[in-house]
């Protein structure tokens, strides 16, 4: 599989987006002219710096407005086309893309079209070159592929061909099965990109909203198996126009589109009806059977507070590592690691963050596999030196630049909590307060990076985003997506913040990064949850009173019910499929906080009460400037 990106899908100069592209791993780019005309150097020049970089010029574009002209712009199309030609042979590409005409001159008639693709065709041959034809979703006569296709059909060139964009023919919901029976050496290059479902203009969807396979909701998988099942096996090439890319750092939008394409190859490949598509192999997605656990840097007067507050919870301490200061805190399933080091990556996360839930493992089924395939899609490796005798455990940078195990029940891996921990007597537990295993992680990120990190966890491991929530803060919005897998044994949300003044923004801005910002830990009995939480002093977030009223109205709950509810400031919710109890702690430090839930075969996560719990929380924080105690 060869892999292409446009130059207008990232931000920045044209060297450095070059620069990004291949350092991202592409095999070539396509030049858009835009970018092209904004460099000084010449032509030459920048076909010199793109084969500097490694990359081929897999396309130049895009040359508007040519078929089905009226005299005289018919003249003037092919006298701008020789200008572009004359471009090309410059820059070093020999093909050119050609998009359906929108000008409101233009003439319709597919024997038309043709006639003047046969001519262009014939003046491209001259030089070497080839035009390739794309169906914009809004062109003013042809906007459907299988037209276009008619159009190079009957234009009979060997230098005419096709190109097929999959927003063009996805956004308008165009059977991609047609795409079977086009010749592949009459594909000149396909354009790939997804995008949310949105009901708007198609021009402006487009030009705004699209982004990289597998983070929107278009079948752009179906798509690529319809072209690969032609044999075509050329080039696959990103064409993203999207306000925030605009805005992003050029290489981490380059990797994220080269993870995508190699993500939605690996989904094809898989097809048993795809023989064409080649790609190095590579482990399926893992399923993850459990969080392993989660561990905090701490230190100091942190530490203890973060400890009072795990025992609070019902954690008894369980076990030591045998070299390292790294106390294991257990309840049912649930295992959180407290690490007071002065040495490694955890000390460096808090010297950095502060206390913060800097790791966070994840039970699959092969370890190895899942490393294998992660750093396959470009994930970060991460080690660091391990004590004779001890467990080196698979890891990759994840959100915030903090780690994600992998852990399975192999080998060495499956005796980690005997070979590096001793298992110590807790004469002081507290009470245990049923709390069985984790419901969900709550990551808190920049609003720009949650689709870096959806397709990081939907690509690498067996799980699905959920559609988008906005979240109400009273400073602003959160927007709010959730990957989970079917089991519900792996469930994190990802929560975007667009500003610092909301909770999960100054959660962000305190840390000096996105991270963990709160644990939700699962019971199969919130009212003895909170008996036991109170018994062992946990300090519970109050609610507001005036919530309670309104939820029985709502739900018709039995005012027996809503005044217990309201005693033990748990919140609630239903769906269609059942309820939902949530009682929460206080803030820890800049904001991490823990979530109590019972689901009684509910599948949401409380969207609608986040606004209470948020303001609730909002009066524990200290304003800013003013020291903590």
């Amino acid at each position: 599989m060869k892999t292409s990106i446009a130059t207008v899908s990232i931000s920045g100069e044209l060297p450095e987006k070059l620069e990004a592209i291949a350092s991202a791993g592409f095999d070539g780019v396509e030049i858009f002219e835009n970018d092209f005309l904004a460099f000084d150097g010449s032509p030459r020049d920048v076909g010199r710096m793109v084969r500097d970089f490694g990359l081929e010029i897999t396309l130049f574009q895009p040359f508007r407005d040519f078929e089905g002209m009226p005299e005289p712009h018919r003249s003037r199309t092919f006298d701008r086309a020789e200008r572009k030609f004359d471009v090309m042979q410059e820059l070093g590409t020999d093909l050119v893309l050609v998009c359906s005409n929108v000008s409101p001159v233009s003439l319709g008639g597919i024997d038309r079209a043709a006639a003047d693709f046969h001519e262009l065709g014939e003046r491209a041959a001259k030089r070497g070159l080839r035009v390739g034809y794309e169906a914009l979703a809004w062109g003013r006569h042809i906007f459907d592929h299988r037209d276009a296709w008619e159009i190079v059909r009957r234009a009979d060139h060997a230098s005419i061909g096709l190109i097929l964009d999959s927003f063009h023919t996805l956004s308008r919901k165009i059977d991609i099965g047609s795409i079977r029976s086009i010749p592949k050496d009459k594909i000149f290059i396909v354009q790939l990109a997804d995008a949310p479902l949105i009901d708007m203009d198609l021009l402006y969807w487009s030009r705004h909203f699209r982004n990289m396979p597998g983070e929107g909701d278009l079948p752009v998988a179906d798509f690529v198996a319809a072209v690969a099942e032609t044999g075509y096996d050329g080039y696959f090439s990103l064409e993203i126009f999207n306000d925030q890319f605009r805005g992003g750092l050029p290489k981490a939008i380059a990797a994220d589109g080269h993870r995508s394409l190699i993500y939605l190859g690996d989904q094809v490949r898989r097809n048993p009806s795809v023989a064409s598509l080649t790609l190095p192999a590579m482990p399926a997605r893992q399923p993850v059977t459990g969080v392993g656990f989660v561990e905090f840097s701490a230190g100091g007067a942190d530490a203890v507070q973060l400890t009072a507050m795990l025992r609070s919870l019902g954690f008894r301490k369980a076990a030591v590592h045998k070299t390292k200061k790294v106390d294991v805190y257990q309840q049912g399933e649930i295992r959180v690691l407290v690490n007071t080091d002065e040495a490694g990556f955890a000390n460096a996360a808090y010297a950095v963050h502060g206390t913060s839930a800097y790791a966070m493992a994840l039970q699959v089924p092969d370890a190895a596999d899942a490393m294998a395939r992660a750093v396959a899609l470009g994930a970060e490796a991460f080690s660091q030196p391990v004590g004779p005798s001890e467990v080196e455990i698979p890891a990759i940078r994840g959100v915030g630049g903090g780690l994600v195990y992998l852990i399975d029940a192999k080998a060495d891996l499956g005796r980690i909590w005997d070979i590096d921990f001793t298992a110590v007597d807790d004469d002081n537990a507290p009470q245990p307060a049923h709390l069985q295993a984790v419901d969900h992680i709550a990551q808190t990120v920049s609003y720009d990076e949650m689709l870096t990190w959806l397709l990081f966890y939907t690509s690498i491991f067996e799980t699905e985003k959920t559609p988008v929530v906005d979240i109400i803060d009273p400073a602003g919005v959160v927007r709010s997506q959730v990957i989970q897998n079917d089991t519900g044994t792996l469930r994190i949300t990802m929560n975007g913040a667009e500003n610092r003044r909301t909770l999960a923004g100054r959660f962000i801005a305190e840390k000096f990064g996105s991270g963990i910002q709160h644990l939700a830990l699962r019971t199969d009995d919130i009212f003895a949850t909170s008996s036991a939480l109170r018994a062992n002093g946990f300090r519970v977030l109050q609610i507001s009173p005036n919530y309670y009223g309104d939820v029985e109205a709502r739900f018709g709950l039995d005012p027996e019910l809503t005044e217990r509810l309201k005693a033990e400031n748990i919140l609630y919710d239903r769906d269609e499929h059942g309820e939902y109890f949530q009682l929460y702690s206080g803030t820890y430090g800049e904001g991490f906080f823990f979530e109590i839930v019972e689901r009684r075969n509910y599948r949401g996560y409380g969207a609608a009460n986040a606004i209470f719990r948020i303001a609730a929380l909002k009066k524990q924080i200290r304003p800013e400037g003013m020291p903590a105690k």
